[in-house]
């Protein structure tokens, strides 16, 4: 008997240690309101009426603001010109990439633009370039931020192969970035009389003062054998070369345009404006195109109808789903639930409150 209750008694305690055991390595988690979802939440029920009403008021501030955007950017007057292949001798028609790559032949071109209408000063000039991928990898890394800014990182070149150095020393600003700095240049005129293009202010002003250093002196640069663009004045710091600050800000996108410059007086309608084009840029190698650009510009920024077609179309497509859900709603109407049964609203005993 007494073994037998011994038995029985080991037997209890194996049992609730088994028991202590697997409530010790449970992985069911302690309850709280948080771990089980229950605290308090905005659970909005969404009724035909609320949704009809969020559709018609998206819809009814849309269209306004589409139709906004639209007349802001119809009133930017642009002209755009697409100057590669024109200015290029037709007998080099069929064979480009020879004419831009001999430097004894003389690459200067004379263009004339008609003004649509009254362009008010400022009149921002631009240069347009197509199929040129900035964001590619490899070119985008090719540079070195250091350098830029500061004197004593002069030598930080390590991303910067194959325009890194020459025998002299390291290459300021060095990259294939910097390399590849656009070189055309535009001249213009009305009846004969020079106009004045302003080309301080174009760059971004923290480029100016805190990426690009005035103790920073262009050195060694594009004194290779292969010349990749515009060569730099060595007796200006970088601070004061804003073509290169507007260049070393790479798109995105493979069309681009970027800041050349600006006219500060206006340009009256009809008038023909005279552009001696200096062509050096070679976009001939990989299918390329250049294009000058002239516009004036908005509060909503330049000429984009973009921004007001997408607001018009979203403002319409939620009116249209409004009048949609309206006559659903009329012909074919539906009885709510009761919402007290719905799980939140009930009582822990599962009754409604």
């Amino acid at each position: 008997m007494d073994t037998n209750g011994a038995t029985t008694s080991s037997a209890a305690g194996g049992g609730s240690t088994s028991k202590s055991s697997s409530k010790k390595h449970s992985r069911k988690p302690v309850y709280s309101r948080f771990t089980q979802q229950e605290l308090p939440a905005c659970k909005p029920i969404l009724t035909p009426g609320l949704v009809i009403a969020t559709f018609t008021i998206i819809g009814i501030i849309f269209i306004p603001l589409g139709l906004v955007s639209l007349s802001a950017s119809e009133k930017v007057v642009e002209i755009v010109d697409r100057y590669d292949e024109s200015c290029v001798p037709s007998d080099y028609s069929n064979d480009k990439l020879k004419f831009i790559q001999n430097p004894s032949i003389n690459k200067s071109c004379v263009r004339t633009l008609t003004v649509p209408k009254l362009m008010k000063s400022p009149v921002f000039i631009y240069y347009q370039l197509d199929n040129y991928y900035q964001n590619h990898r490899r070119y985008v890394k090719s540079r070195s931020d250091k350098q830029l800014r500061s004197v004593s990182d002069e030598k930080s070149t390590k991303d910067c192969s194959p325009e890194d150095k020459t025998v002299d020393g390291p290459i300021v600003p060095c990259g294939l970035v910097a390399w590849s700095l656009f070189n055309d240049t535009y001249w213009f005129s009305v009846n004969s009389k020079t106009i004045e293009v302003n080309k301080h202010d174009i760059a971004w002003k923290s480029d100016k003062e805190h990426k690009f250093g005035s103790n920073v002196y262009p050195k060694n640069f594009q004194s290779g054998g292969l010349i990749g663009g515009a060569k730099l004045n060595s007796s200006v710091p970088l601070s004061k070369q804003e073509d290169l600050m507007v260049w070393m800000r790479t798109a995105a996108l493979p069309t681009f345009r970027k800041l050349y410059g600006k006219i500060e007086q206006d340009l009256q309608a009809n008038e023909k404006i005279q552009v001696v084009i200096q062509n050096n840029y070679n976009t001939y190698s990989f299918s390329g195109k250049k294009k000058l650009v002239l516009s004036t510009t908005s509060w909503i920024g330049g000429k984009n109808d973009f921004l007001g077609i997408a607001y018009i179309i979203v403002g319409g497509l939620c009116l249209f789903l409004a009048v949609c859900f309206i006559l659903l709603y009329v012909i074919k109407p539906r009885p709510l639930g009761d919402p007290s049964y719905l799980s939140w609203n009930r009582s822990p005993a599962g009754h409604p409150n």
